[in-house]
């Protein structure tokens, strides 16, 4: 057996060999030998099989098994050659020729490696930035839209034109082509003008209606409507205001304090004012994070990391780019790509500095990862996606079962190591 071992680069390796016919008939009587110890053949008691009958029984199984045990052996000793482990290895060794003749099979097998990347120089690399102020003008308005949202609503006094803002507390029943529809009546439903609760057009109409009025009033259902019935339908709503309602101003004191932090005996204003600033600085610095510096610092890392990527992954990355391109492709165009195989070429190539810098970008983030001990256990994934779906009222496990069995979950954990490695490492620039 001839072997010739070549490291193309830090993640790519190449081993071409020639395993003779010979070789491949010796491993057959191997295999042949093993199995007539084991088989069960009619006729024959176990273990006393002739290895004749075996050959004739099993005949092309055996040579391509014997084919697949030379192959290991090339792959076990090329690697030898090149020093390189298994562990090192990513994915499956890729058969790239294969050419049988007569007296011989000449293979090339490539393989990939898991490249090595210096992070010494990360550090340097992250951005110098200021983490946001927050002024006590923020902070004291950030109170008085809290203290507005607890107020409690009053009926007003004098019977004035309602203004957006106000509530109307409305009696409606609902007609298309003048018969009424299920679920379009109410009786004391509170709504607030320009909340965009009900259907455009419909909060607009009130604004300058009094109490104890009654309108019609004309809408058209949107066409992408829940309600398939109705989508896209003219509808008159007849309307009664009952009640025009407002905020009751709210003091801003240390009873507003107790309030909003239950459980802290010593609450006052000054400690709901520390808590405000607190959550605002720190909804302000996770916008600056990822806006701005989370999106600048890994593109930096990619840019100015340097190491080798295995071909075949960068080539799995074009594959799902081309992929995703052909969905939004007419079919003469797709056509056009399987008939066309220089056009084919010329669109993956279109695809590989971007899927490049992606599979740089996963590579780095791994390394960072292991380094600095960050892991994301399924179970924080399944936490994430349950409180989302509860916030957006989903049920939070039919949610995670759906992201499971389309195959997300490894995505979204990636996507999470992520966003932990970024701060992680802007966190520490602000702690220096």
């Amino acid at each position: 057996m001839e072997i010739t071992s070549n490291k193309i680069d830090g993640a790519n390796a190449e081993i071409k060999a020639t395993i003779t016919t010979e070789e491949v008939n010796a491993n057959v009587e191997k295999i042949a030998k093993q199995l007539a110890k084991t088989a069960n053949v009619q006729g024959f008691r176990k273990g006393k099989v002739p290895v004749a009958i075996i050959k004739k029984q099993y005949g092309q199984k055996l040579v391509e098994d014997a084919e697949a045990e030379a192959l290991r052996e090339v792959l076990a000793k090329g690697l030898e050659e090149l020093n390189i482990a298994n562990e090192s290895l990513i994915g499956e060794p890729n058969i790239s020729q294969f050419d049988k003749s007569d007296d011989k099979i000449d293979v090339t097998v490539k393989v990939a490696m898991r490249p090595e990347i210096d992070l010494s120089g990360v550090d340097a690399l992250v951005p110098d930035f200021t983490k946001p102020e927050i002024s006590k003008e923020d902070v004291d308005a950030r109170i008085q839209e809290i203290a507005e949202q607890q107020a409690p609503l009053v009926d007003i006094k004098r019977n004035r034109m309602m203004k957006k803002g106000d509530t109307a507390v409305i009696d409606f029943e609902g007609f298309v082509d003048g018969e009424a529809f299920e679920g379009g009546k109410a009786e004391g439903f509170a709504l607030e003008i320009g909340s965009g609760q009900f259907i455009p057009g419909f909060e607009d109409q009130l604004i300058g209606v009094k109490r104890d009025e009654e309108v019609t009033i004309k809408v058209t259902f949107p066409e992408a409507y829940s309600a398939a019935h109705l989508a896209g339908k003219d509808a008159e709503f007849k309307v009664k205001v009952n009640q025009i309602q407002v905020k009751d101003d709210v003091e801003i004191n240390d009873e507003l304090a107790k309030k909003l932090l239950p459980g802290d005996e010593d609450a006052d204003l000054a400690k709901l004012e520390e808590q405000v600033r607190l959550q605002m600085e720190s909804e302000a610095l996770a916008k600056l994070y990822n806006d701005e510096l989370k999106p600048a610092l890994l593109s930096k890392l990619v840019s100015e990391i340097s190491f080798d990527l295995p071909a075949f992954v960068v080539d799995q990355e074009i594959d799902m780019a081309v992929n995703k391109k052909a969905g939004s492709m007419s079919e003469e165009e797709i056509q056009e790509l399987r008939d066309n195989a220089d056009k084919l070429t010329e669109l993956r190539e279109s695809f590989r500095e971007e899927a490049s810098e992606s599979v740089r970008a996963t590579f780095i983030v791994d390394a960072l990862a292991q380094e600095k001990g960050v892991k994301i256990e399924e179970q924080e994934v399944m936490q994430t996606i349950y409180y989302e779906a509860m916030q957006t009222g989903q049920d939070p496990q039919k949610a995670y079962e759906q992201y499971k069995e389309a195959g997300y979950i490894p995505a979204i954990q990636m996507s999470m190591v992520e966003d932990r490695v970024l701060s992680g490492l802007l966190n520490a620039k602000i702690e220096a």
